[in-house]
């Protein structure tokens, strides 16, 4: 573990260059939730890795998109990830990023309210604490880079092409991991993928905004009849979008808002996109000033940041060896081959913009085979993209889910590498070993004793 700044500024200052041409074991494509958590675990199997993130930091939603919640630790009393992820998030605790996990009520304001754990935090803490856990691990990394194009022969990635400030750049690797969330390496590798034709409808985007001078203690204190009767009276008046009104607290005083919701545009087509951020943003300045003129608690709230990123929750899909359903999720089917853990909820915006929401009854497994794919032999896939239909896919992309499966990812990326990345060799009881080894979940099987509310 670094032990201060300075062990923080030398490892930094000490990052070797990224030249056109380096060869690595594991190259990991996205620095978010996933990525970030792939390329430590596979950093501490003892491959020679390099992540490649577009944005400034690590942490994807987290921080870029600041989405202050983590969901999908837990299925109702049940802690079902473990391992990376939970280190991840004991260490920002221990930083003061976050309290602890609390009981909440989902989408409280909404006809359909649903009450589980979450774990409320400060995404600028998560950025410090990402950044600690990417020096400790050894890896390569070059942010501010994007994923420009493959080289791809006889089933295999030889390669991808990068583009970085300064020009494009090459490397090679035997494995590489696609946790863009775009499928980005996939679809230059020519990997089978789901909703890649355009004007497909996806779910609907949300830029998330933080206040400051917010009495949430007072906002809580309302009662979910209060909340919705103001929720609908700003969508009558057109200053708020839906009636989703979630908070996450920081500190005493600052809220991290998700109440934007921005639909019927595609985060694949780079017009629609930027229409998303400029729309979000307008909507942003809309409901603060609402909340501010109705909300119990809002009165003194001042715009303090709003984030860089819209929260994209659906693109293409990875169609893998495996597509896992809805009824997988909701009957918990059991996976010889089960890599990860998902709490939920199953949380889907259908196109008339109502919330779908539902909690499985217990932790279900996701399998290595949703991650992998026969035309690619060397490459696994991680994320919101892994192999899913569109409403199995609103319950595997909660960021605890995805940091469970980066884990998996990177151990079967550096399992893989004796094998010259040929990720479907890896036996599946030798991945579970690993991950249950290094603290994970993989399945049912493995959930201890006692996994209560810590």
């Amino acid at each position: 573990m670094i032990g201060g700044d300075g062990d923080v500024l030398k490892r930094a200052g000490g990052l070797p260059p990224v030249r056109s041409g380096d060869h690595f074991d594991v190259v990991v494509g996205g620095g978010g939730a996933s990525g970030l958590m792939a390329t430590v675990a596979a950093a501490r199997r003892g491959a020679r890795v390099l992540v490649v993130e577009a944005s400034g930091c690590f942490g994807g939603a987290a921080t870029s998109a600041m989405v202050a919640q983590w969901l999908g630790f837990y299925n109702g009393e049940t802690r079902a990830v473990g391992g990376l992820p939970l280190e991840f998030a004991e260490r920002v605790m221990a930083r003061g990023g976050a309290r602890g996990f609390e009981n909440y009520v989902l989408a409280e304001a909404t006809a359909q309210p649903l009450r589980l754990k979450r774990l409320p935090f400060n995404p600028e803490v998560v950025k410090l604490v990402a950044d600690e856990l990417m020096l400790e691990s050894g890896a390569s990394s070059l942010l501010h880079a994007r994923i420009a194009g493959a080289t791809s022969a006889g089933g295999r990635i030889a390669g991808i092409e990068i583009e970085t400030s300064g020009g494009r750049i090459e490397v090679g690797a035997s494995c590489f991991v696609d946790a863009t969330g775009d499928a980005v390496i996939g679809r230059c590798a020519g990997a089978p993928l789901r909703g890649v034709e355009p004007g497909e409808h996806r779910m609907g985007m949300s830029l998330v905004f933080r206040l400051s001078h917010v009495d949430v203690a007072a906002f809580r204190a309302l009662t979910r009849e209060e909340k919705r009767a103001v929720a609908l009276e700003g969508i009558a008046a057109g200053e708020l979008f839906w009636d989703v009104l979630s908070v996450s607290p920081i500190g005493v005083s600052d809220a991290v808002c998700l109440m934007s919701h921005v639909d019927g545009l595609d985060g694949l087509d780079a017009s629609d996109l930027t229409r998303a951020e400029l729309i979000g943003r307008y909507q942003v300045g809309r409901i603060a000033g609402f909340l501010k003129r109705r909300m119990p608690g809002f009165e003194r709230s001042e715009l303090a940041g709003i984030a860089s990123h819209i929260g994209v929750r659906e693109s293409v899909r990875l169609e893998g060896d495996y597509v896992l359903t809805e009824a997988d999720v909701v009957t918990a089917k059991s996976f010889a081959d089960a890599v990860a853990l998902g709490c939920g909820p199953l949380d889907v915006h259908e196109e008339d913009g109502r919330l779908r929401l539902l909690m499985p009854a217990q932790p279900f497994e996701i399998p290595a085979r949703t991650m992998t794919c026969a035309a690619v032999r060397n490459l696994v896939v991680t994320g919101r993209a892994i192999s899913a239909t569109r409403a199995a896919n609103g319950a595997i992309r909660h960021q605890a889910t995805a940091m469970a499966l980066g884990q998996a990812a990177g151990h079967l990326a550096a399992d893989a590498v004796a094998s010259q990345g040929e990720v479907r060799a890896v036996s599946a009881r030798l991945l579970q070993d690993g991950l249950a080894a290094a603290g994970a979940i993989p399945s049912r099987r493995h959930l201890p004793t006692v996994v209560a509310a810590d």
